[in-house]
């Protein structure tokens, strides 16, 4: 029976001590801020890169990991008798998976790279079912089998408080942020296919948490939550808030809020919120 060894990459938003817990090896992005640079979360943590990004007079940069770092953590592994299945965040967000896939077909071991469409949290739902199973002995196979039922019963919604830092990455175009910024509106987004992807608007945080709330509630009817994971960059009181409703609304509180990855928090600007729930 062939062991599996699960890698992914530093926008799973786990703590070390889910990392150790599911052993779990994580290849960092890298960050740069006013000429400086960072490994995401090795050299850096989420509230330091917060601070910078606020202070910095343009967009920190984020970056994949090099073909040689995934190139390295594989023939480690290889060599110790693994077979391993990298998963990794949406390719529509970063070249990532790219990286991976290129260091897989220079190393003589059976490497599957995985593409999860999702970031944060919702890759978390992956990579964690995925290590569960690794420990019960189950083959590659059988675990992607398993991922695409994970998968396809993720969801994940994003909340910008400002479309500024979208704009300059180049995710939405100037004009739509304009009109956005004039009217104040809060662009509530998904990751449908992996992209981001707006699914509705609001005019205040009221309205975001009502329609995120009433969304999980309507999902979840007659269903079994199997998790739920709720982020931000600098935006706890409302994380705060729409966990309140949501206790308030289903019930269900076993909800932990925390950081986001400073690459997420790039794209997204200050006061972001990511929420996603794994129901089945």
């Amino acid at each position: 029976m062939a062991k599996v060894k699960i890698v992914t990459d530093s926008t799973v938003d786990l703590s070390d001590e889910d990392l150790l817990k599911y052993d779990v090896h994580v290849v960092p992005l890298s960050i740069t801020i006013d000429e400086e640079h960072f490994l995401d979360r090795v050299n850096i943590t989420p509230s330091q890169f917060m601070e910078k990004m606020k202070n910095s007079k343009e967009l920190p940069k984020s970056s994949q990991p090099p073909v040689g770092e995934f190139l390295k953590v594989y023939e480690q592994y290889a060599k110790e008798g693994y077979e391993i299945l990298s998963i990794h965040m949406t390719g529509g967000m970063s070249g990532t998976v790219g990286s991976a896939e290129t260091a897989a077909g220079m190393v003589g071991a059976n490497v599957r790279v995985i593409d999860s469409r999702f970031i944060s949290k919702a890759l978390a739902f992956q990579v964690i079912e995925a290590a569960l199973l690794a420990k019960q002995g189950k083959s590659i196979d059988e675990i992607l089998d398993r991922l695409d039922e994970v998968r396809q019963q993720t969801q994940l919604f994003v909340v910008v408080n400002t479309l500024e830092n979208l704009v300059k990455g180049g995710r939405i175009g100037k004009g739509k942020a304009m009109i956005g910024s004039l009217l104040n509106i809060k662009p509530i987004a998904s990751l449908e296919g992996g992209v981001y992807t707006p699914v509705s608007k609001a005019r205040s945080h009221s309205q975001v948490i009502k329609f995120l709330a009433q969304r999980f509630a309507e999902d979840a009817k007659g269903k079994f939550i199997k998790g739920v994971g709720l982020v931000h960059a600098d935006g706890n009181e409302l994380a705060e808030k729409l966990k309140a409703a949501i206790i308030d609304i289903t019930g269900y509180n076993d909800i932990h809020i925390q950081d986001t990855t400073p690459i997420v928090s790039t794209h997204t600007g200050p006061g972001a919120i990511g929420f996603m729930y794994y129901i089945e």
